[in-house]
């Protein structure tokens, strides 16, 4: 109804880990008519210094694990593979995602740790750029193409690899400001 303010629901206030607010939340890439729309950024600032932290971990298990850490994989050095992967797919993250905007990246590093008590590679990307749009997807793309690279180096002598926890750690710069995960 007109002159009705939208209500955001209390079960999505505790899971967005928000109070109650007047405004419901509205999806950026969502136009009027319901159709996927790319945002238009092109009244953002242009000069705008953007940065966004993402990780994951692949779960190797003791064989796969060994190897890797010994860099006695049949393909080669996964951890150096992997992370040559991570920098290509930040850099072709608007190919694969179709409404990501493309962006002239400053920086990705890609930072690949072995987690002995854990079988795991531990997947970290920063990302930065100076424009009007944000890096997080390109970060997180950057992690789920590293994790994937060493899925592929190590599937030879595991089926039982796992990938998990890919996601946003921090992000800076925009409208939307900063934003640093809890815990």
């Amino acid at each position: 109804d007109v002159g009705e303010t939208p209500r955001l629901h209390e079960k999505h206030a505790k899971s967005w880990g928000r109070a109650l607010c007047t405004v419901a939340p509205r999806l950026t890439h969502v136009g009027k008519d319901g159709r996927a729309v790319m945002v238009d950024v092109s009244d953002k600032p242009q000069d705008a210094r953007r940065m966004a932290v993402a990780s994951g971990e692949v779960y190797l298990g003791q064989v796969a694990y060994d190897l890797v850490a010994q860099n006695a994989l049949r393909k080669g050095d996964a951890l150096a593979v992997a992370r040559l992967a991570g920098v290509m797919g930040a850099k072709q993250t608007a190919n694969l995602i179709p409404l990501c905007h493309n962006i002239f990246l400053s920086k990705v590093h890609v930072d690949l740790a072995l987690e002995p008590a854990r079988h795991s590679v531990r997947i970290r990307v920063t990302a930065t750029a100076v424009g009007p749009t944000g890096v997080e997807m390109e970060a997180l793309t950057a992690v789920s193409i590293a994790a994937l690279t060493v899925y592929d180096m190590a599937k030879a002598v595991s089926k039982d690899i796992r990938i998990a926890d890919i996601q946003l750690e921090s992000k800076s710069g925009g409208k939307s400001g900063d934003y640093q995960r809890a815990g």
